[in-house]
């Protein structure tokens, strides 16, 4: 009995040791051996310029010389003097939806495909069309386009939510740090990215822990995206989250053990 005991106490005391988490699991952008730490500093991240897609909203403003002559063009112009988030949000109303079709509905000018070009392409198509259409080349016109907000969700071992940051650029790390960090038990080496396309949404990988992650072209974030962390397979086998903890488990254990060895052996 004594061995069975003893057995069963270091087969518990194993399994809790090794799910312990350690700092290879929480650290993020880890030089895993690929990279040397002069080559760290002068890694690059993939960008690629974002090509607008169906229910995406755009922010248009038109400026001339003459502002009477743009007011038409402008219909978020009455609460661009409502400094703050109020005035960004208020584009769900205002703004330019991109329509099952791809196409917004812009003023004089009626119909504009934009499905699939970036906001510096579709300023230059504004621009052109407006000049063909409706200005002189003296009016000296500027167009500005933007998108109304990088949204994304993110789910899973993260506070789940979806949220809107007003910035064109927003890599990974700032996209979790804004939704308030990975929990402990969150596997930072395989986070999902569902992202979507024209044809659908497909599912990227990224280990977060790893400096190369810089290198990914999922690096950055997109509108829409949807960031998945899974939790550790650690956190399914109920042990502690660090070491303190699995010893606290363990001597718990044990004295359920040694409790129940000298009850059966009384009877």
């Amino acid at each position: 009995m004594n061995k069975q005991l003893f057995g069963i106490f270091c087969l518990v005391m194993s399994v809790l040791c090794s799910s312990c988490i350690t700092n290879k699991d929480v650290v993020y952008l880890q030089d895993k051996g690929g990279t040397t730490v002069s080559d760290s500093l002068q890694i690059q991240a993939l960008s690629k310029p974002y090509r607008v897609q169906v229910n995406d909203i755009l922010s248009i403003d038109v400026k001339a010389l003459d502002k009477e002559l743009v007011e038409i063009f402008n219909p978020t112009s009455s609460s661009s003097n409502n400094n703050g988030r109020g005035s960004e949000q208020s584009l769900y109303f205002t703004g330019f939806t991109v329509d099952l079709h791809g196409n917004i509905e812009f003023p004089v000018l009626g119909e504009l495909n934009v499905l699939g070009y970036t906001v510096e392409e579709i300023e230059a198509m504004v621009k052109r069309e407006l000049l063909a259409q409706y200005f002189k080349e003296t009016a000296q016109i500027f167009v500005t386009v933007k998108l109304a907000g990088l949204k994304y969700t993110t789910l899973g071992e993260i506070s789940a939510g979806t949220r809107v940051i007003y910035r064109d650029r927003v890599n990974i790390l700032e996209a979790i740090a804004n939704a308030g960090d990975i929990r402990v038990t969150g596997d930072r080496k395989d986070v999902m990215i569902i992202r979507q396309y024209p044809q659908g949404q497909k599912i990227h990988h990224i280990d977060l822990t790893d400096i190369n992650a810089m290198k990914s072209e999922f690096y950055y974030i997109q509108p829409n995206d949807i960031i998945l962390v899974k939790p550790l397979k650690r956190k399914a086998l109920g042990g502690g989250q660090t070491a303190v903890q699995n010893l606290t488990t363990i001597v718990s254990v044990f004295s359920v053990l040694v409790s129940t060895y000298f009850i059966i052996k009384s009877l």
